[in-house]
């Protein structure tokens, strides 16, 4: 039997247009998509194929060539003082290096007043320690010279005898120092000016017992007004004070003018004097003369009568005979001589009638039982600086402000600490 031969399959598909044309043009297009072989020179190492890096240390790559992974360093930041010059860079220098040598000039003149402050309050025997500033700069070179310019000190509520003192201020000049700025033993003061202030407010709350109240009056005087209560009764009280000094370092004050007002009834002012004394006022003195019943009653009594300057003939006269007796009385010179009349003196052979005309009995005891100094002690506003150690100080120039009393100091020769 015949073998039957293979017949090949032909292709009924049409040409590709496309093939032809890129068959006739072999140019750049080929040139741009082969790869080109590299180029290899005689002589040089060929370069390793690629592998990732091994972070080990020690170890070697995979290929066995012993080499280590190049580092990657940073770049470092230019330093900004790398452009200034020489003379910029030196003028910083100094600067930096004066500013903490001014810092510690401040301290050590902050620690130099908190030491003196704390040897001022010892040796004074402060309550608190007073506030010390001293001046001039630099302080390190004048400690070390041992001479400072000028010191203030500032010494709040400073007591002084029944009242406080607001405020003693004081610069001292050419003050000589004992030690340096971190021991610091004493000072010496030659010469010293400063100011007393007596504050008002300070005079109303610690005499405040009294209810008074003070006011300057310019010049050396001061008034004090208020209520002072008096067995039971709160009488108004005034009284003018006139401030002097008292020897080298002291203050005191004359009280002059004190007078308690019991209502529009009477008024009191202590003392010996003939118009010292419980006398009645011009008013109640003209309402009782025209009351007929109480009058006589007055009148009848001698002594009131002899006070009054009525002759017994005159009183007899008039106490029988209505019309002589408010011809009498009604006179105004009856009325001021019924004021003349030390009430205080008839409460004690007369307590009846005094009641009779509107008198409080033990009002009048516990008038009869407040004398002049009492009165007095209560109104003091004086004062005394206590002695420094070494050296004087002296109040001068009292003057009397709206604030208070202003006292100026001066002082020689003195000394705190060794």
């Amino acid at each position: 039997m015949r073998t039957p031969h293979p017949i090949s399959a032909h292709s009924h598909s049409p040409p590709n247009p496309y093939e032809d044309l890129a068959a006739l043009d072999d140019g750049p297009l080929e040139d741009f998509l082969q790869v080109e072989e590299p180029v290899v020179i005689e002589g040089a190492e060929q370069e390793a194929e690629w592998a990732p890096p091994n972070h080990r240390r020690g170890s070697r790559d995979r290929r066995g060539s012993g080499a280590r992974p190049r580092r990657r360093t940073r770049r470092r930041g230019r330093s900004p003082f790398a452009g200034l010059s020489l003379a910029v860079k030196a003028v910083i220098a100094v600067l930096v290096l004066a500013a903490f040598l001014a810092l510690g000039d401040r301290w050590a003149l902050l620690y130099a007043e908190r030491t003196a402050a704390e040897k001022v309050r010892d040796q004074l025997k402060l309550s608190a320690s007073p506030e010390v500033e001293i001046d001039g700069f630099p302080f390190v070179t004048q400690i070390l010279d041992q001479r400072l310019d000028s010191v203030s000190v500032t010494v709040p509520d400073v007591a002084a005898d029944r009242v406080s003192l607001a405020k003693v201020s004081a610069t001292a000049t050419g003050v000589r120092v004992d030690g340096g700025p971190t021991s610091l033993r004493g000072v010496r003061i030659p010469e010293l000016h400063g100011e007393v202030l007596l504050s008002f407010d300070d005079l109303n709350r610690e005499l405040g017992a009294s209810q008074m109240t003070f006011t300057g009056h310019g010049g050396d005087e001061v008034r004090a007004r208020g209520v002072l209560p008096v067995a039971g009764h709160d009488l108004r009280m005034r009284a003018d004070a006139r401030i002097e000094r008292d020897g080298e370092r002291g203050i005191s004050t004359e009280v002059g003018g004190m007078r308690l007002d019991i209502g529009d009834l009477a008024t009191f002012r202590p003392g010996t004097r003939e118009s010292q004394g419980l006398h009645l006022t011009r008013k109640s003195a003209t309402r009782l003369a025209k009351e007929k019943k109480k009058a006589k009653e007055l009148l009848s009594v001698p002594s009131i009568a002899k006070r009054i300057g009525v002759p017994d003939s005159a009183v007899k006269e008039a106490l029988s005979d209505d019309s002589k007796f408010e011809e009498f009385t009604g006179s105004p010179r009856f009325a001021g001589q019924l004021m003349k009349v030390n009430l205080i003196d008839l409460a004690v052979a007369n307590p009846a009638l005094l009641k009779r005309l509107g008198f409080d009995l033990a009002l009048l005891d516990g008038l009869s039982r407040l004398t002049r100094p009492a009165l007095v002690d209560r109104l003091s506003i004086g004062f005394r600086l206590p002695k420094p150690p070494k050296g004087e100080l002296t109040l001068r120039d009292v003057r009397v402000q709206k604030d208070g009393i202003r006292v100026r100091v001066t002082g020689q020769g003195l000394a705190i600490g060794k």
